[in-house]
């Protein structure tokens, strides 16, 4: 999955040309797509506990989850229903809401370097440091040459990340425009899903077409060897589950944390405690 739905570094975006629809690969129904993932659940799992494990012996190793995408995307659900599949005692979850005075006195990303992952643990931010090249550009809210040069401050931040040990995975959840217009509404039609309706989206959704460049950019020049995009189909809601969770089971086999040696005498511990 990570080479069928990564942005090869410098590659032109037409979102266009993605149907947030499509089932590139994998299950192809969503009573197989929810067992797979539940499958993956038991990967996943001894794959984290393996990668904290290495932490404790000075491995400074761990993953950072960045996902990003339109409003009712399913950044929450990812969060919900991938996420929910490892141990919560070693992920940490932030989700980036507008900044905060303090946070606007400092350089756009201060708060984002305070949220990072430690070693041996896995982030996930729920919308992230793109929000500056995103809304941002959008809304206008810094002038355009101050904007351009955020797109090299981001890659060389997350090129630190990648030198730190830091494995960034970049999710753009691919949402349709008729996808979220029913989304919205089933929030509208459900009382108990009100407090997740903000009369603002659909302000938003009347600047589509603006918000779809401006993920192009990010997706075109923010996309590198050191932090790949991924682009994951987001309306269905099985399929972004399974393909999100395939591509960290995918990274995190690829860092192959290890448990440490332990640094003791096996055989004299074992004598000592048969002793007491």
């Amino acid at each position: 999955m990570s080479r069928l739905l990564r942005v090869p570094a410098g590659e032109r975006i037409d979102l266009g040309r993605f149907d947030p629809a499509a089932i590139p690969a994998g299950p192809a129904d969503k009573a197989t797509g929810r067992a797979a993932t539940a499958r993956l659940a038991g990967q996943l799992g001894s794959l984290q506990e393996r990668l904290y494990a290495a932490s404790t012996a000075g491995d400074r190793r761990r993953v950072l989850l960045v996902l990003q995408g339109m409003d009712t995307s399913g950044k929450g659900g990812t969060v919900k229903h991938v996420i929910g599949l490892f141990n919560p005692s070693g992920c940490r979850i932030r989700a980036f809401k507008a900044p905060t005075p303090e946070e606007l006195e400092h350089p756009f990303l201060w708060r984002v370097t305070k949220a990072l992952p430690q070693p041996g643990e896995i982030g996930i931010f729920d919308r992230s440091h793109y929000e500056d090249v995103l809304i941002a550009r959008v809304r206008e809210l810094v002038p355009r040459g101050l904007l351009g040069r955020r797109y090299s401050e981001i890659n060389r931040f997350e090129e630190s990340l990648a030198d730190d040990g830091v494995t960034v995975v970049k999710v753009f959840l691919h949402i349709g425009y008729e996808e979220q217009r029913a989304r919205l509404l089933e929030r509208l039609d459900n009382p108990d899903k009100h407090w997740k309706f903000n009369a603002g989206d659909i302000e938003e959704r009347a600047l589509w077409p603006a918000y779809q460049r401006a993920y192009e950019l990010a997706l075109e020049r923010c996309s590198t060897d050191a932090a790949p995009w991924f682009i994951v189909p987001a309306d269905r809601k099985w399929y972004r589950n399974w393909a999100i969770s395939t591509l960290l089971l995918e990274h995190l086999e690829a860092i192959g944390p290890r448990y440490p040696e332990g640094d003791f005498d096996v055989e004299e511990c074992r004598r000592r405690l048969l002793a007491t």
